[in-house]
């Protein structure tokens, strides 16, 4: 019988051949108040936490939920005395490690007040944060930075202790976009709250790195019957992590460069880095490989024409964009990342990658193509990318589209360009206006179109790719 995942159960867990917790977790303090529990956080900020734990630091998380889809994971951390399982795959082999970071969890969805004490607590000296890369927008009420401002409010009114707000969210400066959202917020409560958050409160960037796939009922099988575990909702990750961020904190930090953290100035760098290599040919491959029928990542790295189309796009069009980084060469943080899509044991998916293109593009792409079209440098592979966004809006049912708020006004952009291409371009809320106006980006683009309707996916990559 499998191993139920309990504090009690520990010992035996390890005979299996598992790493588990050896540290007195009722002894971490609840220092580190994080939002967003999900699969990135346990496989990142938690891992680095339970290192640091198990080598004799003091610093622990406690978990907080604002939301009733936080209703299931706070019964599942309950169940299982806040342990979960983190299992690392690669092509050859499984490891799971047992974290034990995480020391409570709070579920406050409907509760304001509930929630405010949370951030309010002396103890708290992080809020971090994995909130997805629109959490932070203010076209709407924002119902999650609303509460954090009724929470800072309770802080400051309870002595105002400084706090370090700490952004895990995959977007460029994503410290500065959570102070400017909250501070937006805040200044609507009063001069004295955005006295207290400007100048008691630090909003370091950073960047944050791991593919972590979603959690699946195979994962849990596995995990049940290959290593004997019973574990309600493990999370599965790649090998490769990575953390780069500014040493800004208000109210001191764990010692995470003890495990591997890199603190610098030059986040900015990195993550352009991340942003114009990893996540730019993630969003590069991820609807040209749907419209295929690729179902995961490694598949499709393993196609020919698409490694070749992605390497054309790393070295034409991403690296040259790029300020190089002291030893560490852009072009060998290319070779990694697609090195790391060749993993064919962690599965991640092509779906995953589909999600929120409308948010993705501005970030991931469009800035790539605005340099290259003021240094006169190629596009193609970019407009590629682009085309096959907009033929798979235009294909896939609507129920079928992976998730994205605005996914349906870009549909409907991408149905008048079956007619005229370039009316795709047109949707301003991804297409800047130098993409827009540029006549040579706008002629890549209608080539893209044509040859990918002709030719389908690999097709046109590899019309592209005999181009040369």
């Amino acid at each position: 019988m499998p191993l139920p995942l309990l504090t009690s159960n520990l010992a035996a867990v390890e005979r299996l051949g598992v790493t588990v917790p050896h540290y007195d977790r009722d002894a971490l303090g609840r220092r580190i108040l994080h939002l967003g529990v999900g699969g990135f956080h346990r496989a990142h900020l938690a891992l680095y936490v339970d290192e640091l734990a198990e080598s004799g630091g003091d610093w622990g998380i406690r978990g907080i939920g604002m939301l009733e889809n936080d209703r299931r994971m706070a019964g599942v951390l309950e169940s299982q005395d806040h342990l979960y399982t983190l299992i690392e795959r690669d092509s050859d082999e499984s490891r799971a490690r047992i974290i034990g970071s995480i020391v409570d969890y709070v579920l406050t969805a409907g509760d304001e007040a509930a929630f405010a004490e949370q951030i309010a607590g002396p103890d708290v000296a992080i809020l971090s944060m994995t909130i997805t890369e629109g959490g932070y927008s203010l076209a709407k009420p924002n119902p999650t930075i609303e509460a954090i401002a009724r929470g800072l409010e309770a802080r400051r009114a309870a002595g105002g202790a400084p706090l370090t707000i700490l952004s895990c969210d995959n977007l460029p400066g994503n410290g500065n976009v959570a102070r400017e959202a909250i501070t937006r917020v805040c200044e609507t409560r009063g001069q004295a709250l955005l006295r207290y958050v400007e100048t008691s409160c630090t909003f370091p960037n950073s960047m944050v790195d791991r593919i972590t796939p979603q959690t699946t009922d195979g994962d849990r099988a596995w995990l049940r019957d290959d290593v004997g575990i019973d574990d309600g909702w493990p999370v599965v990750c790649e090998p490769f992590r990575q953390w780069v961020i500014e040493d800004s904190f208000a109210a001191g930090r764990p010692q995470f460069e003890d495990v591997g953290v890199l603190f610098t100035d030059r986040v900015h760098d990195w993550e352009l880095y991340k942003l114009r290599m990893l996540n730019a040919t993630h969003s590069s491959m991820a609807y040209l490989m749907a419209l295929a029928g690729v179902v995961y990542v490694d598949e499709a790295i393993a196609t020919p024409a698409v490694r070749l189309y992605l390497e054309r796009f790393l070295a034409q069009e991403a690296i040259p964009t790029l300020a190089e980084i002291p030893g560490h060469p852009a072009a060998d943080y290319a070779r990694t990342v697609l090195g790391r899509y060749t993993n064919t044991g962690v599965r991640d998916q092509i779906a995953r990658l589909c999600i929120d293109g409308t948010a993705k593009f501005p970030s991931f792409l469009i800035p790539t193509i605005e340099r290259q079209l003021e240094l006169d440098g190629p596009v193609e592979c970019a407009a590629l990318a682009l085309a096959g966004w907009a033929r798979y809006l235009v294909t896939t049912p609507a129920a079928e589209r992976a998730p994205d708020p605005h996914g349906d006004q870009a549909a409907a952009f991408a149905v008048r360009s079956l007619d005229n291409p370039r009316a795709f371009l047109e949707f301003d809320q991804v297409f800047s206006a130098p993409l827009r106006d540029s006549e040579r980006f706008g002629a890549a683009f209608a080539n893209a179109s044509r040859e990918l309707a002709a030719r389908g996916s690999v097709g046109a990559m590899q019309w592209l790719l005999d181009r040369d």
